[in-house]
């Protein structure tokens, strides 16, 4: 990195920071911080929710991904995130928008109860600081890599949390959303400028074929399909026999004579693991609803998930096929010319890249966009589960009642903790690969919870089902997460191989979920369609959904059905990438 790369990192990042310290000026009430007041239009939404989607763990941790699964992942963003997204925007945000709601926890208690709704925030909890451990862990990487500066590395990662922190607790959702949509921008020309340079250097999609098939003849084939079966190989000729005996009660093929035991997932379930894991981020996540709920009108918001739906379909190639071109340079992990201490995953593809594919001005336009990135997600997932925490676990059930000012300044000083626990993850996501990591605490975790909104939103099952599936869920993933340990130490089989299967897993966690939310309604009856209680009483927390609710003009454009009409049109786009062209 040279002078004028620092230079470019520091102006293109510091005056975005700048600016919304200027925006926070405007942010005197619980809702503005919480909601920007209810005035961002259609294409600010957008843009800050492709930038909160799209973070640096996306860059990093996702290259890291197709380094190993290939274009199978490309499902995720290009179906699962944008289905989330329309299904979100229609259906599931609007009567949390109609009723002036701050969180999408408060949804849950109206439609299920208040103890649905404890166990939504602490889950998203649980689940966003994940993310900014993931974040924390990528800019570690990229600074020790690109920058050679291992020593300083985690100084540079401190002072990137510290700077989101300032300004997001300063100005709360509006200088978040316009920062996001302003870095935005730096992230997407970065994506697109590190993509050209290492397309050329590689030689296209025929370079990518040719680079692959030279290493494995069945590597192209399991890389550039979305069809082709995973297929994992664990060597275990220096195991004993009980051992190898244990690794087999998680499933798999023992090849005696290769000394190795092989794993294989159909292409159709590892589909729907990656559609569902999409979903999950885009219906249970806080920060994308946040945004929602900060449009202008209904049609804003609806239009909004257009938006970032249209940029995520290009911008998912360039970013993610950086992962499957590292794999055509560098086939295995061995071969990474990187310092040993770092090859423990294929996370570091995306650095290297960096560091050995651009010149003077691009390293430090690419490096700006990785920071970028970063403050983008930092920032939103800040905010958002301050929100989350202030008002539905902090005013809901610890101290209720009191004035705005006083919640608002609650919300202001949780996100500097928050930030900060997230780095408890680090030392976890530096030993295994970041994205397997995210995807095993997802089916665990948010699954469950997605199951919980989709059934609220779409059937009439009883209010107590609610609590009683989702802790089904949760509590089968908690075990599913133990079963390796318990087989490896012990020789204990706590599941069936087929629910252990971490892509069978996910479809399992819905299951479970749904039909004990079933079977509680068989029992209890069904609610009628619709139905919400607000058992908040009065006080703070209803008073400020009632005056949420006048905040935004009722407003709906004579093109009403236009953002319906864009929004299948691009979910139709993402399934024919998905399932027709790269199939």
């Amino acid at each position: 990195m040279t002078a004028f790369d620092w230079t470019l990192v520091v102006l293109l990042n510091g005056a975005i920071i700048v600016y919304g310290l200027f925006l926070g000026r405007e942010t005197k009430s619980a809702s503005d911080w919480f909601l920007a007041g209810r005035r961002l239009p259609w294409w600010i939404v957008g843009l800050s929710l492709y930038a909160t989607a799209i973070d640096s763990s996306d860059l990093v941790a996702d290259s890291g991904g197709t380094y190993n699964l290939g274009l199978s992942y490309f499902v995720t963003n290009w179906v699962g995130t944008v289905v989330g997204w329309v299904v979100a925007a229609h259906f599931i945000v609007l009567p949390m928008y109609n009723a002036g709601m701050y969180t999408n926890a408060e949804y849950l208690e109206a439609r299920f109860g208040p103890t649905t709704r404890l166990i939504s925030a602490l889950v998203q909890v649980q689940y966003r600081t994940l993310v900014l451990g993931i974040i924390a862990t990528t800019i570690y990487l990229t600074v020790s890599i690109v920058f050679d500066w291992k020593e300083g590395a985690w100084w540079v990662v401190a002072s990137i949390a510290v700077l989101a922190t300032i300004y997001t607790a300063w100005g709360g959702l509006r200088s978040v959303a316009v920062t996001d949509a302003l870095q935005s921008v730096v992230m997407l020309i970065a994506s697109v400028v590190l993509f050209v340079l290492v397309w050329s250097a590689v030689g296209g999609w025929s370079g990518i074929k040719e680079k692959l098939a030279k290493h494995d003849p069945d590597l192209p084939a399991q890389m550039l399909h979305v069809g082709h079966e995973r297929i994992e190989t664990e060597g275990v000729e220096n195991l004993s026999p009980k051992e190898v005996a244990n690794r087999l009660l998680l499933g798999g093929e023992h090849r005696e004579k290769e000394g190795v035991i092989k794993n294989r997932t159909p292409a159709w379930l590892f589909c729907i693991q990656f559609l569902i894991a999409g979903m999950a981020y885009s219906v249970v996540n806080h920060t994308q609803s946040m945004r929602l709920l900060g449009s202008r009108s209904k049609w804003d918001l609806k239009m909004s998930v257009v938006v970032a739906g249209s940029i995520m379909l290009a911008v998912t190639f360039f970013n993610l096929m950086m992962g499957v071109m590292g794999r055509a340079l560098y086939p295995e992990l061995h071969l990474l010319p990187v310092d040993d201490s770092l090859k423990t995953t294929a996370d570091v593809i995306y650095p290297i890249l960096v560091r050995d594919f651009t010149g003077v001005g691009l390293k430090g336009l690419v490096v700006a966009g990785v920071l970028a990135a970063a403050f983008s997600t930092y920032d939103s997932i800040g905010s958002t589960l301050s929100s989350l925490l202030t008002r539905d676990v902090y005013a809901r059930f610890l101290v209720r009642d009191r004035d705005d000012r006083h919640y608002l300044w609650v919300g202001q000083w949780l996100t500097p903790m928050i930030i900060g626990v997230s780095f408890l993850y680090v030392p976890f996501l530096l030993e295994a690969g970041m994205l397997m990591f995210y995807l095993n605490l997802v089916s665990a975790f948010v699954v469950p919870l997605l199951t919980v909104y989709l059934m609220g939103a779409f059937t009439r099952v009883h209010r107590k089902a609610g609590t009683v599936g989702l802790l089904c869920g949760v509590l089968y993933g908690a075990w599913r997460l133990l079963a390796p340990w318990a087989a490896e130490h012990f020789g204990i089989a706590v599941l069936p191989i087929a629910m252990i299967n971490e892509s069978a897993s996910t479809v399992f966690s819905m299951l479970i979920t749904s039909g004990a939310m079933i079977i509680v309604s068989l029992r209890n009856g069904w609610e009628p369609r619709g139905e919400l209680r607000f058992e908040e009483g009065g006080g703070w927390l209803r008073d400020s959904q009632q005056e949420a609710a006048q905040l935004a003009p009722l407003r709906e454009p004579t093109m009403r059905f236009l953002p319906a009409i864009l929004g299948g049109l691009v979910i139709a786009i993402g399934v024919v990438l998905s399932f027709v062209v790269f199939w």
